[in-house]
């Protein structure tokens, strides 16, 4: 099967075979060259997947498709990477400085503007999505929906859908054992959440930390969390006594990197579309580790 539409191809795979093997067969007027750089560009998609491995394997069953009119994916993102993306999701690793959304302060430099720019490429139309968010000196992935749709499956079910989100937290002192906090959050008029074990003062937030690395001054934490609250990891950290280096405004006293010590290492959750389970992982920053050598 081939459609040809606005500088589109498609072909359903009859037999098994490697993705770029598969397009020189199906592709014989063009170059080899020119075949190889609309893969490099992303601008291949294998049921709905944007890839750029040319030695994918496919099935028969498979949907194979070229949209030259999607985003080309050599294009430089300053301060976000691309992990995934597909008709639904932009799935990316963010770094440390740049804000998920904007402020009444920053509009511009926020991943979110990145993204709706990039999006726009293909499509003046075209728009992204908010789901969830990092804080500013928060680095690590995070997923925007390219549809209202998903977007709202996404939010309406997280907890369901989402089946893993660990952080890496570098923080001060030296944590000896695992465990969990469970307290009740709430927000003051300054916009500094509050931490209580009085359920009436907020919502329930359950952090499960797991030492992973430490030393005499500090600890790098493994952290998984059942609640997503507004900075739940380091409200909880500075109720354990070990507040997240570079953290002033809850209890650090140290900030040897510029930054916050606390990285969004993995994100799993089942595609809200497709139902396919996904998972991303960003790895832990070297500068975390330079303490523990």
């Amino acid at each position: 099967m081939k459609n040809t539409k606005e500088n589109n191809e498609q072909w359903t795979v009859k037999e098994k075979n490697e993705l770029l093997k598969f397009l020189f067969e199906r592709m014989p007027d063009r170059s080899k060259k020119s075949v190889r750089a609309v893969l490099a560009r992303g601008q291949v998609f294998v049921n709905d997947v944007s890839t750029s491995q040319f030695n994918e394997p496919l099935e028969p069953g498979d949907i194979v498709a070229i949209r030259l009119s999607a985003p080309n994916k050599r294009v430089s993102l300053r301060g976000v990477k691309i992990l995934h993306e597909d008709a639904d999701l932009i799935v990316i690793d963010k770094e440390a400085g740049l804000l998920s959304i904007a402020t009444n302060n920053e509009k511009d430099k926020t991943a979110y503007h990145i993204l709706s720019e990039y999006v726009k490429q293909a499509h003046p139309r075209n728009r992204i999505f908010v789901v969830h968010r990092l804080d500013r000196e928060t680095s690590g992935v995070m997923v925007y929906a390219k549809t209202p749709e998903a977007q709202q499956i996404l939010q309406n079910n997280w907890k369901q859908l989402v089946t893993e989100r660990t952080y890496m937290a570098l923080v001060e002192g030296r944590v000896s054992e695992n465990g969990t906090i469970i307290s009740f959050l709430s927000e003051d008029k300054t916009l500094t959440m509050r931490s209580s074990q009085n359920e009436q003062h907020g919502k329930k937030a359950i952090t499960h930390y797991t030492v992973f690395k430490t030393s005499r001054k500090q600890t790098l934490l493994k952290v998984n969390l059942d609640t997503g609250r507004k900075n739940q990891i380091r409200i909880h950290m500075q109720e354990l006594g070990h507040p997240i280096v570079g953290d002033k405004k809850y209890g650090s006293t140290t900030n040897p990197f510029r930054r916050l010590g606390l990285h969004a290492h993995i994100l799993a959750f089942t595609h809200p579309v497709t139902h396919q389970k996904m998972r991303f992982q960003s790895p832990v920053p070297p500068m975390f580790m330079t303490q523990f050598k």
